[in-house]
């Protein structure tokens, strides 16, 4: 009678189990969501702003030069300015997406848990010799 009770309440436990996972999920999945909405917001700003600042200072740096005869030497200073700050903001971005934790990473380790305990409740209830108690 004791089996059958416990039997009988474990379709309703893992539905409510299951249920609560999937929640953590959708979650998860908003904050990163809003989370990379944002990023990408603060990332095209800055980009455009970025942007139109080095055009004004390469501008200003044309203008002050163009007289002298170093006017090749500081164009060429600035480009390679640029492309150092360039390559290393590519490996910033290169190293932030390595080093970033999997998405989900907590659904995840909630499931093994929850595998884990599942399999612990399993060889309990099957008890020293593979009969139920």
């Amino acid at each position: 009678m004791n089996l059958r009770r416990s039997l009988g309440g474990l379709p309703s436990s893992l539905l409510g189990l299951v249920r609560t996972r999937l929640e953590l999920v959708s979650i998860e999945a908003a904050e990163e969501k809003s989370r990379l909405l944002v990023l990408l917001g603060l990332a095209a700003a800055a980009l455009l702003f970025l942007t139109l600042a080095l055009l004004v200072f390469t501008a200003a740096v044309a203008v002050a030069f163009w007289p002298t005869e170093h006017r090749y030497i500081a164009l060429i200073c600035l480009g390679g300015l640029y492309a150092a700050v360039g390559l290393a903001l590519l490996y910033k971005v290169r190293r932030e997406l390595a080093d970033r934790p999997m998405p989900f990473a907590a659904t995840l380790d909630v499931l093994e848990r929850d595998v884990a305990a599942l399999e612990r409740a399993g060889r309990s209830e099957a008890g020293p010799a593979g009969q139920e108690t």
